[in-house]
């Protein structure tokens, strides 16, 4: 396959099972191949863990088979080391050996990841950030690529444990599916896409064909001035009269590369201003804790990125 078609097929596959999403799912190819993660924050029913079964089946391992996909259902009761795996003692061997959680795979769905401690969370900072595991004194990689995709209900909160701002910064994006138009809810009903159609479904891609999107989304061009005002635009931010806590240079740090990506789903190999002020509210507006919490942050960042943006010429 053509590499630069990767995002096409990835898109046209996923949308057989996620109907009318068009623009959703652009969003969650571009958090694949700049190589974050995502949040889905949206009521149930909406198809959030058929997202990440869907994104499993459309990639290929390299023999034929859906890339590696684990979920964990969080609880409550979750330990950390339900996830990360433990060290068990062997009495054939007389030593102990590593048991590896269902951390070690390529595609990761967090279930509800709101419903476990902020301590059970936590196991997932340093994977997240650096594509490993520490348990005891050993570090292990896990496999490349990774990705984790975790939901969480925003209604509820009886028996939830908000997530800290160190774990919020992981994820490029926070995305919301919500509820599709009628003619797709009409086709759901016709078709019954996450049963019928998804155990179905065969990879569009390999391993190898993403890491190569991948290297090519590293290659976009970013004009000089339109990283300055990325960098503004975080920096505007953690000193506004309305936000209590700011954006990280983490944060500046997804966005370059989520518009990046987004110019490779666009078939350009440039990024426009006009990258930066669509892809700001879903990069920045969840790692942001305004003074009114129930201030919506995203029009604030649009606004902001509208007018930084609209500081520098980029002929």
């Amino acid at each position: 396959m053509d590499v630069t078609r990767v995002a096409s097929a990835l898109l046209q596959g996923a949308a057989q099972v996620i109907k009318g999403k068009e623009e959703f799912l652009e969003y969650l190819i571009t958090v694949l191949l700049s190589g974050g993660h995502v949040l889905l924050e949206d009521l149930p029913g909406l198809g959030k863990t058929t997202v990440a079964k869907t994104l499993s089946h459309l990639i290929s391992d390299g023999e034929g088979k859906p890339l590696p996909f684990k979920r964990i259902q969080f609880t409550p009761d979750l330990l950390p080391y339900d996830i990360t795996g433990v060290d068990i003692f062997d009495p054939d061997l007389h030593s102990f050996r590593f048991v590896p959680g269902p951390i070690f795979a390529n595609l990761i769905l967090a279930d509800e990841i709101n419903r476990t401690t902020p301590k059970v969370q936590s196991a997932l900072l340093e994977v997240m950030a650096e594509q490993q595991v520490t348990v005891g004194s050993v570090t292990r990689p896990v496999p490349s690529p990774f990705m984790v995709i975790a939901t969480q209900n925003p209604v509820e909160s009886e028996g939830t444990f908000p997530l800290p701002a160190a774990q919020l910064d992981r994820f490029m994006m926070r995305l919301s599916l919500g509820y599709p138009h009628r003619d797709a809810e009409l086709q759901i009903l016709d078709t019954n896409p996450s049963e019928l159609v998804l155990s179905h479904l065969e990879p569009v891609i390999t391993v190898d064909e993403l890491l190569q999107a991948r290297a090519l989304v590293d290659q976009v061009y970013c004009h000089p001035n339109l990283k300055e005002a990325m960098v503004d635009l975080a920096r505007a931010t953690r000193n506004h009269s309305d936000i209590r806590l700011g954006a990280s240079p983490r944060s500046a740090l997804h966005l370059l590369k989520a518009v990046r990506a987004y110019a490779f789903i666009k078939g350009r190999t440039y990024v426009v201003d006009e990258d930066v002020i669509t892809l700001a509210p879903l990069v920045l507006s969840h790692r942001l804790k305004m003074v009114d919490p129930r201030t919506e942050a995203s029009p604030l960042i649009r606004r902001l990125a509208i007018e930084h943006c609209n500081k520098y010429d980029y002929s």
